[in-house]
């Protein structure tokens, strides 16, 4: 087993956390309002397909870092899949690329947590965006464990909060389920969302070196992490359908049920909110920090100001609402997930053996990846309403 350079160690729950925590976020609290404007069995379909083939992009992904010693994604691209002399412009390109991606969804996380403050306490919008990036912020400067430790209370207390509110839309009065197909837009919208709602690949990096190389536990933390998603993701799906019924908006699924709910069991729903995107925040921004700082060789507090302060300024002018953000990173993020499979694939070569992925790295499943990044893409720029 290699011996990785790392920040700090993670116990298999806390990476598993990170991986959990990085999902579960902005998009996961985005898919109920496409999952109103499609046919129910339609999304278990979508959900089920996703999955598959997220889960063999990570063992793509855990490979590729494991390869380069953990490194992140710029740094591989840079040994990879750059060669010439567009190699140093073309790296560049891809770090502002891939940091405009990240930079937007950070922003909707702290879009979305302003707007659970002003339904939760009716703070105004900015007076929430600043208060919550600070909070926020602050568990990431401190570093790489607190974030794992912060993760694995997050996710187990978001865990008991799902089964609550679960239990309260069951006793409250229940919508029908939408049975309507509407359009193949709709259906495609859905399956983006949903993709990006399981995507950790910006964690797996911090997996590979937080458990030290551990192809087991590297395997396990990231089949444990996206499928702890993919019930999240059906849980407050169902429930918020169920609950809100067709009024589900654009400010995140569990603002829209709480205020469904009302009393006390909207309390459980905001705290819900603010725990799913504070995971999100914590493994976004800390993936960031370790790429401006692998790329520019700053120190870890000015990587992290670079990585953070700027989604609240994006935050603060308001360009998009919640889901909007979501879906313009969804974009980004899905397209470099291309180059991260071209890398992958010239990785694998070099090293002549896949101790992660085995046959779900061969070549039919790295076409298969990218013939799912290209539709979730797809469905991304569709416009739904």
């Amino acid at each position: 087993m290699k011996e990785m350079k790392s920040e700090s160690r993670l116990t298999f729950l806390e990476a598993t956390s990170i991986i959990v925590g990085h999902g579960v976020g902005s998009g996961v609290l985005a898919v109920p309002f496409l999952a109103s404007r499609n046919r129910w069995y339609d999304f278990l379909w979508i959900v089920a397909v996703a999955y598959s083939i997220n889960l063999i992009m990570h063992f793509m992904i855990a490979e590729l870092s494991y390869n380069n010693d953990g490194a992140q994604f710029i740094k591989c691209f840079e040994k990879e899949l750059f060669t010439g002399k567009l190699k140093k412009f073309a790296t560049w390109f891809a770090f502002a690329l891939l940091g405009f991606s990240v930079i937007v969804n950070v922003s909707g996380f702290i879009s979305g947590a302003a707007a659970v403050f002003y339904s939760w306490f009716g703070l105004p919008s900015i007076a929430g965006m600043i208060l919550y990036y600070i909070l926020a912020a602050a568990v990431v400067y401190v570093g790489m464990k607190l974030v794992g430790i912060c993760e694995k209370i997050a996710v187990c207390s978001m865990v008991g909060v799902i089964g609550i509110l679960f239990i309260a839309t069951l006793l409250s009065e229940m919508s029908p389920l939408p049975a309507a197909f509407v359009s193949a837009n709709h259906v495609l919208a859905l399956y983006g969302m949903v993709a990006f709602s399981l995507s950790a690949v910006m964690s797996v990096p911090q997996v590979v070196k937080g458990l030290n190389g551990d192809r087991k536990k590297v395997r396990g933390s990231i089949a444990a992490g996206t499928g702890i998603n993919v019930v999240l993701i059906l849980l407050i799906t169902f429930m918020t359908l169920l609950g809100a019924g067709s009024n589900i908006s654009e400010n995140g699924a569990l603002v829209d049920l709480s205020a469904h709910l009302g009393g006390w069991v909207s309390i459980i729903g905001y705290l819900f909110s603010l725990l799913a995107l504070s995971t999100s925040f914590w493994a976004n921004t800390l993936n960031l920090r370790d790429i401006v700082r692998e790329q520019t060789g700053w120190g870890l507090k000015i990587s992290w100001l670079t990585a953070s302060l700027p989604c609240l300024v994006i935050a603060l002018i308001g360009i998009q609402s919640f889901v909007g953000f979501t879906r313009l990173a969804g974009i980004v993020q899905v397209l470099t997930g291309i180059g991260i499979i071209i890398a992958y694939n010239r990785s694998r070569k070099h090293t002549g053996e896949s101790p992660i992925c085995g046959k779900l790295g061969t070549l039919p499943f790295q076409i298969l990846v990218i013939a799912g990044s290209l539709v979730s893409t797809i469905g991304s720029l569709l416009k739904v309403s």
